[in-house]
């Protein structure tokens, strides 16, 4: 097995979380996401980030890998077993996608303008900071379980300070910051990070 990832991406994070967290063995070969390499446009039509290699299956699309390697590799689940629990897990990353995958994108894009940037950060630190309480209810992001949303969300967490985001250490925000000390100590978790994305809470 084979992942195409680049170091610096959280789509890419991501699918390494999910790997690390099976204890899958697979080849990361790092791409730089401004510089493709001719072999990833042969195998992928889109020449984009990650890609996931599996004998002769070949997948470009992040949330559909993380599915797989579920399925592929069943232990330990990270989609819940009752059919409930996993439409809210998928809802829940469907969330994430929408309100904060969408915004670290702009902000991370060198084709965004200042002000969109701007913006983009504010609206993702206030939404934080607005479902920080959240955090208290259950020991993960509203579930019991590790599940595939957490994997989503760690690999936004973990960039707050390369995206320009300060979330403050309140009252409100404690919840949230207790989870963020939580995840990041998994050693799956520490397992996954990139060199790159080890320099991001160095600083």
């Amino acid at each position: 097995m084979t992942l195409f990832s680049d170091a610096r991406c959280h789509y890419s994070h991501r699918v390494r979380i999910v790997l690390a967290e099976k204890g899958v063995s697979a080849e990361v070969i790092d791409v730089d996401g401004r510089d493709y390499p001719p072999a990833l446009a042969e195998i992928n039509p889109y020449s984009s980030l990650p890609t996931l290699v599996d004998r002769d299956l070949v997948l470009y699309q992040p949330g559909i890998m993380m599915e797989y390697l579920d399925e592929r590799f069943p232990h330990p689940p990270l989609l819940p077993v009752y059919p409930v629990a996993r439409g809210e897990c998928r809802q829940l990353m469907y969330r994430i996608e929408r309100d904060w995958s969408s915004r670290v994108d702009v902000i991370e894009s060198r084709a965004s303008l200042p002000q969109a940037v701007a913006t983009a950060r504010r609206e993702v630190g206030d939404e934080l900071i607005a479902v920080a309480p959240v955090f208290a209810e259950k020991p993960f992001f509203m579930s019991e379980e590790f599940s595939l949303a957490d994997c989503c969300l760690c690999a936004i967490l973990w960039r707050l300070p390369a995206l320009g985001i300060d979330l403050p250490n309140t009252r409100q925000t404690r919840p949230l910051h207790d989870y963020m000390t939580r995840m990041f100590a998994r050693d799956a978790f520490r397992a996954s990070l990139s060199g790159t994305e080890k320099e991001i809470r160095r600083r």
